[in-house]
């Protein structure tokens, strides 16, 4: 079992990846705090003035296309979108997992990295986190919610960021809500 005091070496010539798992993330905050994420603040909290060679998103498509707006906002970011279409089975069952594809892209991209940071709180990674530190000398992060994290997964990591810790950094009020605001005050003048 490894010690869990994290305190792993971070400094500016450390080239570092990026590999966030949007739909993890989206509906991690959506069901924990009915709020959408700061990718943007994500991203450079991960980085900590590290060289960032890649970030890269990985998206599912919908046929109607409403997205479209975020993956936009996203690349003006610096993050790179991976997209691939929503799967609608004859059932009725819809799947959408980039487990995989991010997996080979953070074992492709390894060798021109130092640290790898998986933006994804999915235990389903540790397979790929064991990969990465035993074979390939790797550090690797994860940043996520941890209400909605793999235990295992904060275990074996070298580092793990909570972005439950700073809600209002990591965390943007959902546009498409409407909030109920207080009546105004009228104030007599004496």
């Amino acid at each position: 079992m490894k010690n869990n005091v994290k305190n792993p070496l971070k400094h500016p010539e450390q080239r570092v990846g990026v590999f966030i798992d949007v739909q993890n993330l989206y509906y991690s905050a959506k069901n924990l705090f009915g709020r959408k994420v700061n990718f943007g603040n994500i991203v450079e909290e991960a980085v900590a003035g590290r060289k960032l060679i890649r970030s890269i998103a990985y998206v599912v498509r919908t046929e109607s296309q409403d997205e479209t707006p975020f993956f936009e906002a996203l690349y003006k970011l610096g993050i790179e979108t991976r997209e691939k279409d929503l799967q609608i089975f004859n059932s009725g069952l819809k799947k959408a997992d980039w487990d995989v594809g991010l997996t080979v892209d953070a074992i492709r991209l390894a060798q021109s990295l130092d640290a790898i940071i998986l933006v994804s709180g999915d235990g389903d990674y540790l397979p790929l986190v064991e990969y990465l530190q035993k074979s390939s000398g790797k550090q690797v992060e994860v940043v996520a919610f941890g209400e909605t994290t793999s235990s295992r997964l904060i275990e074996e990591v070298d580092d793990f960021i909570d972005l439950s810790q700073n809600k209002a950094k990591f965390l943007i009020a959902d546009a498409r809500k409407k909030t109920k605001r207080a009546p105004a005050v009228k104030r007599h003048q004496a």
